[in-house]
């Protein structure tokens, strides 16, 4: 476990780092206005790439840990391939319209070309690489990609002024990945083509549970930044960013804990081990919960206003309020991951997720509409809380009825 552990945190930890060498950049090259129409292509975009995950970074890595075999592996990849490419042809025209439309006068393409290039990120195979342990995975073909576009677009954007610049690079270093991947480590396996129109209505339909569950908990996560960008002045959506941004960064903790401890929890054969794996599990994103929560609500003004610049750094009120979201999203990560998904309860999991997210966007809409821009925040805030409080039941439960 620590192994793993080590593996998905420290391994991926270029990814953190990367991008305080290309926000400040793009803070300080597009101004407030750019600042705020960027990251909420990026929202959007992340909201796109749900879409084109389709569930197979929830639902994939359970079934490629439990495959028998490298064959059997690699046709899950091969499934989640022709429902990604298909979902794409709709979601890349999409999201560079709603990025469009929410973003500030002048700052339009930009928007749209950071949308895009985040929604290609669904076609990461992150994912094949947590279900099988392999961090390393991970590292070559999702985090280095990533990395080599930050760090060389930085340097571009810095030296043009042309943001859109770094989109461009993003999105050629995510089918740079995906090409390499395929030939790599599924080539001689799949032999069948990911494109068969014909089977992936019925694959689409497989994965509509956990599709269900990812897009909404992406939508109402993804929205803080549009809705501020277009509900207040420049002055304050761009200091609300810089808040989210520094949130979306802190939380890579979650996600590589969570990475670490998906397929430990869910390995066959672990006997009388896998309620002491399923506690450990829990209390690590506690404390991590809780650590993560208290730095981000004392310390996120200071590190934003010294990352993005003082013009864009973070109010403390609205810290808080994410700081008390992280807290909240840590604890839920484990019953939903290591318990509910692999016990089968997708429809518990998605109307929970579906009831928290419409709370959310209710009183996100709400505090806008008051002009309260930290009641945003606090929206979010609440419906993590709502969405912890409806399956930490069912997860204690699912625990306490796994194999002894």
């Amino acid at each position: 476990m620590l192994r793993r552990l080590t593996g998905f945190t420290v391994l991926p930890l270029l990814s953190l780092v990367t991008p305080f060498l290309l926000l400040p950049v793009v803070a300080r090259v597009a101004g407030p206005s750019g600042w705020s129409s960027f990251l909420a292509g990026q929202a959007v975009g992340m909201v796109g790439a749900t879409v084109v995950f389709w569930g197979w970074n929830v639902g994939g890595p359970v079934l490629v840990a439990q495959a028998s075999s490298a064959v059997e592996r690699a046709e899950v990849y091969a499934a989640s391939l022709r429902t990604r490419y298909l979902l794409l042809l709709g979601v890349v025209p999409a999201t560079a319209v709603v990025s469009a439309l929410v973003a500030q006068p002048g700052h339009r393409v930009d928007a749209s070309a950071m949308a895009v290039a985040t929604s290609l990120l669904g076609l990461s195979p992150s994912w094949f690489g947590i279900g099988v342990g392999d961090p390393w995975l991970l590292f070559w073909y999702d985090t280095m990609p990533r990395v080599v576009a930050a760090v060389v677009g930085a340097g571009v954007v810095w030296a043009t002024g042309l943001v859109w610049t770094y989109p461009a690079l993003l999105a050629l270093s995510v089918v740079v990945a995906l090409m390499a991947f395929r030939r790599r480590v599924v080539a001689g396996v799949v032999r069948s083509s990911p494109f068969p129109v014909s089977r992936s209505g019925g694959e689409l339909r497989t994965h509509l549970g956990t599709a269900g569950i990812n897009l909404a908990a992406t939508a109402y996560a993804s929205t803080p930044v549009p809705v501020v960008t277009v509900a207040f002045r420049p002055q304050v959506s761009s200091a609300f960013a810089s808040a989210d941004a520094a949130y979306r960064l802190g939380l890579f903790t979650v996600t590589a804990m969570g990475n670490a401890f998906q397929g430990w929890t869910l390995e066959a054969g672990t006997g009388g081990e896998r309620r002491s794996r399923h506690r450990a599990a829990f209390l690590s994103h506690l404390v991590l919960g809780i650590v993560g929560g208290l730095l981000f609500a004392a310390l996120g003004p200071w590190v934003t206003g010294f990352v993005f610049g003082p013009a864009v750094a973070a109010p403390r009120d609205v810290c808080v309020w994410y700081g008390v979201a992280f807290l909240f999203l840590s604890v839920s990560t484990p019953p939903i991951r290591n318990l509910l998904v692999p016990a089968g309860r997708i429809r518990l999991v998605l109307g929970w997720t579906l009831g928290s997210a419409v709370v959310g966007l209710v009183l996100m809409i709400g505090a806008a509409v008051a002009g309260w821009s930290a009641g945003v925040a606090a929206g979010m805030a609440v419906s993590e809380a709502v969405l912890l409080a409806g399956l930490l039941g069912p997860a204690l439960r699912a625990s306490r009825s796994a194999t002894p």
